[in-house]
């Protein structure tokens, strides 16, 4: 079995998700791909079959029954993962606002380097970031800062959807006791990850917004991310960290 998984979540990703599958199977490090689907109404769900065929023994996929948030989503794939034994476990966006050809320099740096997270950053050498309206440029590099100011979290892009895990770290966390389910969990792993000391590295992206379908972002998941971290941060005061 190949050691490296690349989790992709979607909902309504029709225009993207054959595609981002032809090229992360196509890269030298035989990465395996599950994608979790939202019951996607669009036929995502029949595309992905497509490619589970083409590819016998690379792609998987796993349903739910509706629209239940990114984080329980990746909670889901961490935990499928973990079960069939990878060791290095990616999560990416469908939409190619990842670049497949940056995945092998996240997995690289945590099975060559001794990272134990390596985050596809956008803002460690400045603001890496093509083709989104400046108020979300703003609004995405600012919540960062922000992270960094409460937490103490030495990151330049806390909020970052691609990333890199070393088994390690996934089986050290209580998955279960996640408690953000949209922005916030990214934020939310990066400090759980951080408060146990292991390694974490950000690695330079360049990041482009979605050409094709619509995105999922709204100000209600970016105001969990405002208030949740105010909460981690009290819980980690009072020594809960799990």
């Amino acid at each position: 079995m190949n050691e490296a998984l690349v989790i992709i979540p979607t909902y309504n990703e029709i225009e993207n998700i054959s595609s981002i599958i032809d090229a992360v199977i196509a890269l030298p490090d035989n990465f395996n791909i599950l994608v979790i689907d939202d019951a996607s109404p669009d036929g995502t769900q029949d595309a992905v079959k497509a490619k589970i065929e083409q590819y016998p023994g690379r792609v998987f996929m796993e349903t739910r029954s509706g629209k239940l948030g990114l984080g329980t989503a990746y909670i889901m794939g961490f935990k499928w993962a973990l079960d069939k034994g990878y060791k290095y476990i990616t999560e990416m966006d469908a939409d190619f606002s990842h670049n497949p050809q940056d995945l092998p320099k996240l997995y690289h740096e945590c099975k060559d380097n001794n990272a134990d997270m390596a985050i596809g950053s956008r803002y460690i050498t400045g603001v890496n970031v093509v083709n989104w309206p400046m108020g979300r440029v703003l609004m995405s590099y600012f919540a960062s800062v922000y992270v960094r100011m409460i937490t103490g979290m030495p990151l330049r892009d806390s909020t970052a959807g691609f990333v890199c895990y070393r088994d390690t770290v996934l089986r050290a966390l209580d998955l279960d006791r996640i408690q953000f389910k949209g922005y916030a969990f990214q934020i939310e792993m990066k400090f759980k990850t951080w408060l146990r000391k292991f390694k974490i590295v950000e690695v330079p992206i360049i990041f482009v917004n979605r050409q094709l379908g619509t995105s999922k972002m709204s100000s209600g998941i970016f105001g969990e991310a405002v208030f949740g971290v105010i909460k981690l941060k009290l819980q980690s005061l009072f020594g809960k960290k799990k």
